[in-house]
């Protein structure tokens, strides 16, 4: 039956494919500058129909069918001028992408033939019809029964992130059935949920999961994307993750998901990749964008013919320009009142802030999210970076962001292996206020990290010296040079029982300062059981058990998830640890102590020649916990106080515990030499010399007068 467009109606928005409830559907793409856009309709046999779009109002070409149900695969032909020497690159023979599209079908598959056959030499429109190798675009229904969905909210200064993929944290999970392993599902399941809920983490960071594709040399390889930074679908769930079929499920599946999560207490954050799109660069396939309008939704250079690449990924979406700024906007709005979720961590986020090639914090991008009364509302964090000239911008991003803080990582990595002193750590163990202190930023603003999943996880880290990526297929030339690692003595895994043990000690050391400092922690997933990637530390192209979960733990690896858990409650038991507002190092009332105090080996506060000491290997941080104002007799009201004391030296040292008016007595909480996480019953004086191991970690409960 042919499908006929009824004209005249003022159809131009919403953008996209918007089912009427009655089988048909309204349809609208813009596309400034082309001369004419077809509907292509497809059959579960792959034949196509096309339907000539004929109304245009605002560039926005338009039009009802009456029979387009839910479940139709669908694409779009757009025709105008071929000149790629400016920019232009509109070619009927490419079937594209609805950028509004809820959901996508089939994958990308290369042929020689129809993709890479331009270059420099030969600038010619191909003629051969893309059609048979790329995806599809679906009509979608939105309706879905939430019940009493509601976000948990949890306020900034109790988050605690956990970033995993949603596919490697169930995939190899015994306890879930095989067909919802790697699956939305699997990330729902009771299981996994029961995992992050007992852990005491508050939200999970999912790598992305807006539909994406493989880049064209894995292909080439025979290896696949795993990691998901190749977007080309803003609105649509990667369709490889349902359980539920793909002509739909995937958004259902989704939604199921987010309600399960939520239900348990969980709230969800996207790691959103809008700075680039799967195209490429100019030798990139054409699927959607540079078909569309090409020299609108990117950042060109030489006069159009070649894109400016601020991501290292071939091109750069230019958010600056309006109809681009509204696709974003329109795409987070999107997540956030359809799919249910509560926040984003911005992949790149400086190459989105940049205006006419630099970086404006004042510009439209930012200035937009700014004023936007749902989006200013949700969780929003920065990468702070990107690879173009000025795009390092950490602690640049206004308020109401937060931010990856790589100096954080950087600060705490060197401390451990024992390459640095203790003259940036207390930044960063407190709060990092020389970087967020300003504009009127919290703490929260720092999101605190020691591995992510770009580079070793924690395991590696104190495992390799040296990165390992041969199955990558690129001569171990991909990932950083620059780990910050080391091995213990030996590299990569071994049967040696003391470096075993120290290796596991450092694993605590590194956990329990990252989740007891001033700030957001984030846990990379599987650092709390002790996950290997055996050395890769860019194992974005292995899916795989390379990148998949193992849940058949030894011993030790249990012993490191209670232990972690264990932290993660004292945490958040304790607001000394989950600090509102930027120290002051000024006592809470006269005669007591500090807010916070950076105390020596010998009990005394650490001398301003300590700090700068490269060979400084101990510190200790008191913290006096919150102010509450004072009772009736004039006295601080304040939450229980602790002494923190790392000591990152290869050999035994000895810390004299001080006296007042820091406490009157201690007990050990944690202790990452003997992997004790619960209060103990021995009561320590002030004065009493405290033995600590090498590179090992106490944590004290400061007693007050009773």
């Amino acid at each position: 039956m042919s499908r006929v467009a009824r004209q005249g109606a003022i159809g131009w928005d919403p953008l996209g494919v918007t089912p009427d409830g009655h089988g048909g559907a309204n349809v609208a793409l813009w596309a400034q500058g082309a001369t004419a856009v077809d509907l292509c309709v497809f059959d579960d046999r792959g034949h196509e129909e096309r339907v000539r779009l004929q109304e245009r109002v605002f560039n926005v070409f338009h039009a009802h069918l009456a029979d387009l149900p839910v479940g139709t695969r669908y694409g779009f032909r757009v025709s105008g001028e071929w000149d790629p020497l400016i920019g232009r690159r509109w070619n009927p023979h490419k079937l594209l992408l609805d950028p509004y599209a809820r959901a996508i079908d089939g994958g990308f598959r290369l042929d020689p033939a129809v993709f890479g056959h331009l270059d420099d030499d030969d600038l010619r429109m191909s003629t051969a019809d893309s059609a048979p190798f790329v995806p599809r675009s679906v009509v979608v229904d939105s309706h879905f029964d939430w019940g009493d969905d509601r976000s948990p909210g949890t306020a900034w200064g109790d988050t605690v992130i956990y970033e995993t993929h949603v596919r490697g944290i169930s995939a190899l999970h015994p306890s879930i059935p095989e067909h919802e392993r790697g699956t939305y599902a699997g990330l729902a399941h009771p299981h996994v949920l029961e995992h992050l809920t007992t852990l005491g983490v508050t939200a999970v960071e999912l790598l992305p999961v807006h539909h994406f594709i493989d880049e064209v040399h894995l292909l080439q390889d025979g290896l696949t994307n795993y990691w998901g930074y190749n977007s080309i679908g803003y609105f649509a769930p990667h369709a490889r993750y349902s359980s539920l079929g793909t002509l739909g499920g995937q958004v259902t599946d989704f939604k199921r998901m987010v309600r399960a999560l939520h239900s348990a207490g969980l709230e969800v954050i996207l790691d959103v990749v809008y700075n680039h799109t799967a195209e490429g660069n100019e030798l990139g396939p054409t699927l959607s964008f540079r078909g569309i309008d090409n020299d609108d939704y990117y950042h060109l250079r030489d006069g159009g013919r070649y894109y400016a690449d601020y991501t290292g990924c071939g091109n750069t979406l230019d958010v600056s320009k309006p109809h681009v700024l509204q696709l974003v906007m329109d795409s987070l709005r999107y997540w956030v009142t359809e799919m249910h979720v509560d926040g984003f961590r911005f992949d790149l986020a400086s190459a989105l802030a940049r205006s006419f090639h630099d970086v404006n914090m004042l510009g439209n991008f930012m200035t937009t999210i700014q004023q936007d009364p749902i989006l200013r509302t949700v969780k929003l964090i920065a990468e702070p970076w990107d690879v173009g000239p000025g795009g390092y911008q950490v602690g640049e991003f206004p308020p109401l962001w937060t931010e990856w803080n790589d100096r954080y990582r950087d600060s705490l990595r060197d401390f451990w292996r024992g390459a640095a002193g203790i003259g940036d750590l207390g930044w960063r163990l407190s709060g990092s206020a020389d970087l967020y202190a300003s504009e009127g930023r919290r703490p929260f603003a720092s999101i605190n990290f020691v591995t992510a999943h770009d580079g070793f996880t924690l395991r590696d880290l104190v495992s390799y010296d040296h990165k390992h990526n041969e199955a990558n297929l690129e001569d171990n030339l991909d990932g950083t040079d620059n780990n910050r690692s080391w091995n213990c003595g030996v590299e990569g895994e071994t049967d040696d029982p003391a470096i075993r043990a120290l290796r596991h000690r450092q694993l605590r050391n590194l956990l329990t300062s990252l989740l007891l400092s001033t700030g957001v922690p984030m846990l990379t997933g599987g650092d709390e059981f002790g996950r290997t990637q055996r050395g890769n530390n860019n194992a974005y192209c292995q899916d795989n058990e390379i990148s998949w979960y193992d849940w058949s733990w030894e011993p030790w690896q249990s012993d490191l998830k209670v232990f972690a858990s264990d932290v993660l409650q004292l945490r958040g038991l304790h607001p000394a640890f989950r600090q509102r507002f930027f120290f002051e190092g000024q006592p809470l009332h006269p005669g007591g102590p500090k807010d916070l105090a950076w105390i020596g080996p010998d009990g005394q506060e650490v001398t301003e020649a300590a700090w700068h000491d490269p060979s400084a290997r101990t510190l200790g941080m008191y913290l006096a916990g919150e102010n509450h104002g004072q009772d009736d007799e004039g006295r601080a009201i304040r939450d229980e106080a602790f002494l923190v004391l790392l000591h990152a030296g290869a050999d035994d040292t000895r810390f004299v515990l001080p006296g007042a008016p820091y406490a009157v007595g201690y007990r050990v909480i944690v202790d990452t030499t003997t992997g004790q996480s619960r209060e103990g019953d021995t009561l320590l004086a002030p004065g009493t010399v405290l033995a600590l191991e090498g590179r090992s970690a106490v944590v004290l409960h400061a007693l007050g007068e009773s």
